[in-house]
Order: structure tokens, then sequence, then C-alpha cells
């Protein structure tokens, strides 16, 4: 026989989250990741098949690097060309 899950009566306080929700946020802890973001960068996620083939951060920008190289210029203000950072 299943239990039934009863509510209490109490009126919700306005607060979507569940008591068992409730997060301490005196036990959390710093990103990790933080020091290694860039101004102006942001992080992409590379599939299991890509990460094996480029298994370095670098190794991967180099090769957009590369590829950005090769790629005819773009009309307009904003080339990617100007804007590769070595």
């Amino acid at each position: 026989m299943r239990k039934k899950v009863t509510t209490s009566g109490k009126a919700a306080t306005g607060d979507d989250l569940r008591p068992e929700y409730r997060f301490d946020y005196r036990k959390a802890k710093p990103n990790r990741f933080a020091a290694e973001a860039v101004k102006g960068g942001f992080v992409v996620l590379v599939d299991e098949d890509i990460a094996e083939v480029f298994q370095t951060p670098e190794s991967i920008k180099d090769v957009l690097r590369a590829l950005i190289a090769a790629m005819p210029p773009r009309k307009g203000p904003k080339s990617p060309a100007r804007r590769i950072r070595s």
C-alpha cells in the first residue's frame, strides 16, 4: 500500500523553494575555475570525441586560430583576423 503525501495546512511564504532545498551558503566554496576565466572570454564544453583529440585548451585555441587565419576576411569592421590574440 502506498503512503499518501500530505501537505501541512500552513500558508505559503511566497518562496518557491521547499524547506528541503534551503541552501546553507556558509558552507559554499569559491569557484575553483574563476581564476582561469579571462575577461571577455567564455567557456565552451566540447564533446568527448573532440576532447580525446584536443587534450589541452591551448591545442583547441591553436586549431581555431589556424582556421580563422585560413578563412577569407569578412567585409566590415568586425574582421576576425584583426581580433586574434596570440
